[in-house]
């Protein structure tokens, strides 16, 4: 009951914080605000602002296939509802453009980012083409970007942590999918987020750089869903040099005993870094986990801070 009602706490404090924020621009399908379309709202941000520009998105489905540039920075968005303002497409990987050609992974998503400094909050982000194999809801293409209280929502590959320099923090967010659906190079930190697994398949496919020290951290998270019991992987190596550690998290009996896969190929054993600390739950199971992966030792532990983690950026300080 404790658990129930810090929750609702929480929710309630994003949505009075987004309501004293002052948006710049308001967005609203119905013509009530200053846009129509979240696109209008973006292409109205100011080239290289320097100061925040707070875009406040009414309930509503928006159908956009949405692009913030990197030119556009510091835009912050904020949805009047986590559960009804939702941002949306249908494109997926062997979906054809105009040149009868596939839109690949990267051409898929609902929604880039380039912009440094973007910022969401109480927010749907979603690819609706169902399962259809890769379809990105979210191509997290920026540096310091911060995503409170969203709910990304997919199948394969939903969210698209791209460009290894790039650090992104994931704060009490929601996350679905199937396939690799936290996916890229980017260091990105998952706070207290919820994972939720769908089907059978992997949630991370990082591609960490070999000169980037960390990759994904999940903190204090819940993975949650409604697969078969031993279907999950806790990751897999898109790229040979993936770094990924799960601390504190909360792991059901779907997670494979072996918790890592090495994507068939041997090697990748020698350069990925998968680890845990203190796992709980069913699935959490450090004498069955691949020879490869770590268990941290409070000492190895104690390197994973926000600040060493993002090179000197803390995206909690105010």
């Amino acid at each position: 009951m404790k658990a129930i009602i810090l929750f609702f706490l929480l929710v309630f404090s994003f949505i009075a914080n987004a309501a004293n924020v002052k948006p710049d621009f308001i967005v609203a399908a119905d013509g009530s605000g200053n846009f129509k379309t979240v696109q209008e709202a973006i292409h109205a941000v100011p080239d290289f602002r320097n100061k925040t520009t707070v875009i406040f998105i009414k309930k509503g489905i928006y159908k956009e296939k949405l692009i913030l540039a990197a030119s556009k920075k510091n835009v912050k968005l904020i949805g009047e509802s986590l559960n009804e303002t939702i941002l949306t497409y249908d494109d997926y990987a062997q979906k054809k453009n105009i040149f009868g050609e596939e839109k690949g992974t990267s051409g898929s998503s609902s929604f880039y980012i380039y912009g440094e400094g973007f910022s969401a909050e109480n927010i749907t982000f979603q690819n609706s083409s169902g399962p259809v194999g890769q379809a990105v809801a979210v191509w997290a293409g920026g540096d310091k970007l911060i995503f409170t209280n969203c709910r990304f929502l997919g199948f394969q590959d939903t969210l698209y942590t791209y460009g290894g320099g790039n650090r992104q923090y994931y704060k009490n967010c929601y996350i679905e999918g199937t396939v690799d659906f936290i996916f890229g190079a980017s260091t990105a930190w998952f706070e207290s987020c919820t994972i939720f697994c769908k089907k059978a398949g992997y949630i991370t496919a990082a591609s960490t750089a070999d000169t980037t020290k960390f990759g994904y951290i999940l903190n204090k998270c819940k993975i949650k869903g409604d697969a078969p019991a031993n279907s999950f992987y806790l990751g897999r190596p898109w790229r040979p040099y993936a770094k990924v550690a799960y601390l504190h998290c909360e792991l059901p009996d779907f997670i494979r005993h072996e918790g890592w896969n090495n994507w068939d190929k041997e090697s990748n054993e020698k350069t990925a870094y998968f680890a845990e600390y203190k796992s709980t739950g069913k699935g959490a199971e450090p004498k069955s986990r691949v020879e490869w992966s770590h268990q941290l030792t409070d000492e190895e532990y104690k390197i994973y801070i926000l600040e060493n983690v993002f090179r000197g950026w803390n995206p909690e300080a105010k």
